[in-house]
């Protein structure tokens, strides 16, 4: 099941009228944290607003909707009626600008945190459930107050904890989670990210009624086009031409669809009759068959692109979501396909999946519902995690603390003068290259901080890519996983040596032009493997 379904098993967008059990669909436990797992909301907005803050969502063991105190108590919500009745002001206190709040999350539960700046949020209470904000809606008494929210599920397998950008870009904000399998974070936009996406999308045609701004002045957010079209603040059928042109690429060539990673050998095979796309097994037995999708159905995901939860349908349902959003389907013939270099080429394209992405550090989002295709969405994961946390964006200037890296780390100068640096212009990314380049004070990715012996820059590690121990492994960034892979020592000589390999941090061949490729290698004190901090 994709993860992304994982955590919104247990929610809904309005009525959370929400099954006993839905959300417990998880793997076989493996490992669990503590009974009440302490959860950091730091605030490094620079603006001076109240914080609230809600967790709210379902318990697990029980199927109960409910809200979750500071302490970690769960609570039912009392019934409700209709017309829909308040709900209790659960809000939970937090920190001002600069400083940091702990609530506890107790293990089985599934929901959201939310984070609301100024204004307490309005839940509402009917016999079905919970009434959560709509915000695109133009009469929801939440629209005029600048929130947002994140989405986890804590349970015996460990816990899920994702950045959502689903519905609207509105508090860029890091997800970190830590446990005995190491630190993981992402979320961070880059310098002066939350300014770039509201500048970036209003400059795309057609697009600039998706920026929802207050009456004094404020940027509330940023729509994703379904919300804005439903609001009809943008075309409802802005994506119609390509779909058309996608679609029936396949009238006379075949898509093959590969769902799953690791099992290449499971695939099935499109070919587009008329509005229909039939796909066969390796057998040639009809397994599903998809009407053509409208604009609304891709940016949802749903309609003609509904996903079961099977291993037949919905995968291929949520591979054809992906590659629409993505703009690649009719061009690449195997999906999912191409990398993130692919994606967003094709006019008219995903805008706002576009331009967020671009803002992220590491390039991470979950601009849509199944951008967990192909890992790219911003999500971290603990099998056995001992703590997590949230740490609201700077608005303006640095690119956000807990993950996304900065300029006031530590720059590598290596041979040549040249500075250790990662492919990419500051977004990087899982198995990004690590090279030498002109050194640039301005540069994100030229800036390293220590954690005790791993090397960081956004958000991300230094690694050897595979783990490699061989002469001739390359560098790269990777998540950070506390593995051996990623473990350095500063010698007495100037150079960076990995334990585990035995050999140092070398420019190959002492190369010293830009986009020079480190790699690992036997150590020999040469000048190809000197590295000083700055």
């Amino acid at each position: 099941m994709s993860t992304r379904k994982r955590l919104l098993s247990a929610l809904t967008a309005l009525i959370a009228a929400i099954p006993v059990g839905a959300a417990a669909a998880a793997p076989a436990a493996q490992a669990a944290g503590p009974n009440l797992l302490p959860f950091t909301v730091t605030n490094s907005t620079g603006r001076g607003d109240a914080v609230y803050l809600y967790v709210i969502g379902v318990n697990l063991n029980t199927g109960r909707l409910g809200y979750v105190t500071a302490g970690g108590t769960f609570n039912a919500w009392p019934a409700g009626s209709n017309p829909p009745s308040a709900a209790p002001d659960v809000a939970i206190a937090g920190a001002g600008n600069g400083g940091s709040s702990t609530v506890q999350v107790p293990r089985n539960f599934s929901g959201r945190l939310y984070m609301s700046l100024g204004q307490k949020l309005k839940f509402f209470l009917t016999p079905d459930g919970l009434v959560q904000p709509a915000p695109w809606a133009s009469g929801d008494p939440n629209h005029d107050i600048l929130f947002d929210w994140s989405e986890f599920t804590y349970n015996d397998s460990g816990l899920w904890l994702n950045s959502s950008q689903v519905d609207m870009f509105a508090l860029p904000h890091v997800v970190t989670v830590s446990g005995s399998d190491g630190t993981r974070s992402t979320g961070a936009v880059v310098a002066n990210g939350r300014q770039n996406v509201i500048d970036q999308i209003r400059a795309q045609s057609g697009w600039a009624n998706t920026v929802v701004t207050r009456s004094d002045g404020t940027v509330l957010r940023v729509l994703a086009p379904g919300k804005a079209a439903g609001a009809g603040l943008f075309s409802n059928t802005y994506f119609d031409s390509y779909i058309n042109t996608a679609w029936n690429a396949y009238a006379s060539k075949t898509l093959t669809v590969v769902p799953f990673g690791d099992q290449p050998n499971t695939k099935y095979f499109g070919r587009t009759s008329g509005n229909t796309m039939v796909f066969t097994n390796s057998s040639g037995a009809q397994v599903a068959s998809f009407g053509k999708p409208s604009s609304a159905n891709v940016w949802g995901c749903d309609g003609n692109l509904a996903a079961p939860n099977d291993l037949v349908v919905g995968p291929i349902a949520r591979t054809l979501c992906a590659a629409l959003n993505r703009g690649t389907l009719g061009t690449i013939d195997t999906q999912p396909g191409g990398t993130a270099a692919d994606f967003y080429k094709n006019n008219p394209a995903n805008q706002y999946a576009r331009i967020i992405h671009a803002n992220m550090a590491d390039g991470k989002a979950y601009a849509f519902a199944f951008d967990d295709v192909q890992n790219q969405e911003s999500l971290v994961y603990s099998n056995n995690p001992t703590s997590a946390g949230i740490t609201l964006s700077p608005f303006t200037g640095g690119g956000g603390s807990g993950g996304g890296g900065s300029t006031t780390g530590t720059t590598i100068n290596g041979p040549g003068g040249k500075c250790v640096d990662v492919a990419g212009d500051d977004i990087g990314g899982d198995g990004a290259a690590v090279q030498l380049w002109d050194c640039q004070s301005a540069a994100r990715d030229q800036h390293w901080a220590w954690t005790g012996q791993s090397l960081t820059t956004l958000g991300m590690c230094l690694d050897i890519a595979g783990g490699g121990t061989a002469n001739g492994t390359v560098l790269q960034l990777h998540n950070c996983t506390g593995n051996a892979a990623q473990t350095w020592v500063v010698n007495g000589n100037g150079s960076i040596s990995n334990p585990q390999s035995g050999r140092c941090i070398d420019a190959p061949s002492g190369n010293t032009a830009n986009g020079t490729r480190l790699q690992i290698w036997d150590c020999n004190g040469t000048a190809a493997q000197k590295f000083a901090k700055s």
